[in-house]
């Protein structure tokens, strides 16, 4: 694992410069983007935003700046998780004419949050110039984030599906248990039938060991190119391990709470990897209009 981990970090090293290019260029050109990655899963219960928290601090600590996006809406589950009560939500934007940079609330190990709580449902009957106000205002979050993550809810409602269609890049979280294999192949089976070229990964949560993690991931991707003619992508495991309940009790993410835990060393190997394909990859950043896409859906 190390040895992988070793090669990642070797990877991005050799990347820094041209991503330092990219950069000055953005700069110069005053265009704010981010990269925009949707967190979802075919069933509640999977370990998705606890997934999600982690990442994103591993991912903070590679020196990126993320923002997590809370849109499963109504449940506030990051909340949870952090131990953390957000000052404001997206609706503050128009109840109280709150910045971008005042409804981003501090979260654990440098990562911003923003609630969405019932906001999102709440835009389907919004007045138009308070809609025009509210996207506005998302589009700016691409000023201040390498790395935006989405935390959807679980399963293919339509609140769901419209953040995952808007996104390029997909993280379905599953367990190795049937029932949660089965609902992440049925995620991947309606992303797929509503757009064919989306990029699909997979993170296996609650692994006894690796091998279960490959045969898990396996069954999957034999059965979604089997059957849907859709090639998926593994982008790592986490073992079963107690350390991430205790972690839950104390509300602190398992990452900081137990740095050396087996589960943590997993997550930071993920992080590398997620970083890693960006930067091996040939597709520019994801553009602003994302936020005008997810909202499309409901309207």
């Amino acid at each position: 694992m190390m040895d992988q981990a070793s090669k990642l970090r070797e990877m991005i090293s050799r990347k820094s410069t041209i991503n330092e290019d990219i950069n000055l260029l953005s700069s110069n050109t005053n265009q704010a983007s981010s990269r925009i990655i949707c967190i979802t899963s075919g069933k509640g219960g999977v370990g998705k935003t606890n997934f999600t928290i982690n990442l994103a601090i591993a991912l903070s600590k590679q020196d990126l700046r993320v923002v997590v996006i809370d849109a499963d809406l109504g449940l506030a589950n990051i909340d949870v998780v952090t131990g953390s009560i957000p000052k404001f939500t997206l609706l503050d934007i128009i109840r109280t004419d709150r910045s971008i940079e005042e409804i981003m609330n501090d979260g654990p190990g440098g990562v911003k949050i923003i609630s969405g709580g019932s906001g999102v449902l709440d835009l389907v009957d919004m007045p138009q110039e308070n809609f025009d106000k509210i996207i506005g205002r998302l589009d700016e979050v691409c000023k201040y984030a390498d790395i935006i993550l989405i935390d959807t809810g679980a399963g293919i409602s339509k609140s769901v599906m419209s953040f995952v269609l808007a996104a390029n890049e997909v993280i379905v979280v599953t367990t190795p248990e049937p029932t949660a294999i089965t609902d992440a192949y049925a995620m991947i089976k309606t992303v797929s039938l509503q757009d064919k070229g989306k990029k699909i990964k997979v993170v296996i949560n609650r692994s006894e060991n690796i091998n279960e993690g490959k045969i898990t991931f396996e069954k999957l991707q034999n059965a979604s190119e089997k059957f849907l003619n859709v090639k998926i992508e593994k982008l790592g495991y986490l073992v079963d391990d107690s350390n991430v309940s205790r972690a839950v009790k104390l509300q602190n993410p398992f990452l900081l709470q137990f740095p050396n835990a087996r589960v943590s060393k997993n997550i930071e190997l993920i992080a590398l990897n997620v970083n890693s394909s960006k930067a091996t990859s040939e597709e520019g950043f994801e553009s602003k209009g994302f936020f005008n896409k997810v909202i499309s859906f409901f309207k």
